[in-house]
């Protein structure tokens, strides 16, 4: 069992969001799903944007360190899309951390990343977000610094795949998405 922390992308915190924390409840970890945004979820990427925007990075990472407060130092950092990269922004001032979960996103600099740590990303491929040429950059940079690193890509779907209140949706993705996760958590 692990105390892992879900971090939302810039629409909010979405229903597919509280279902991943449930789902991981379900195999046995302690999830939570911070809002890092205090307002509904927007129904538009461009939506999340402005609200993003609005409310300020600095505010949504102040808002992360808050959730993250009460847990335990090795709590799994996960995110999806922006919050792939607030999890990887506190990487940094989680050093014992047992391990980073990232989905739709990259996040995590090569500086914070201790040897050994345990790294999964799950990524469309490609990824309107992220360029293939940077996410080879940064799988190659996470690999020197001595990450664990496993990188699962999913040719021709969605950026959030995962949501299926989204168009982008993609359930074949999901179905393989969402064990390799549990497996990542169990290892753990």
């Amino acid at each position: 069992m692990r105390h892992v922390v879900l971090f939302h992308s810039v629409y909010g915190l979405r229903p597919a969001v509280r279902a991943a924390a449930d789902r991981l409840r379900a195999a046995g970890h302690q999830a939570s799903a911070p809002d890092l945004y205090g307002i509904p979820a927007t129904d538009t990427v461009e939506e999340g944007f402005a609200l993003l925007d609005k409310i300020g990075h600095e505010v949504v990472l102040d808002r992360a360190r808050d959730a993250l407060r009460d847990l335990p130092p090795e709590t799994v950092l996960a995110g999806f899309s922006m919050g792939a990269g607030v999890a990887g922004a506190l990487l940094a001032e989680r050093p014992d951390a047992a391990g980073l979960l990232l989905l739709h996103g990259t996040g995590g600099a090569p500086d914070a990343v201790r040897p050994g740590l345990p790294v999964q990303l799950h990524l469309a491929d490609p990824d309107p977000y992220d360029a293939p040429d940077e996410v080879d950059e940064w799988q190659q940079a996470l690999t020197d610094a001595g990450a664990d690193l496993t990188v699962f890509r999913y040719p021709g779907v969605g950026h959030l795949f995962t949501d299926p209140d989204l168009t982008e949706h993609s359930p074949d993705a999901n179905a393989l998405a969402w064990p390799r996760v549990l497996a990542f958590l169990a290892a753990r």
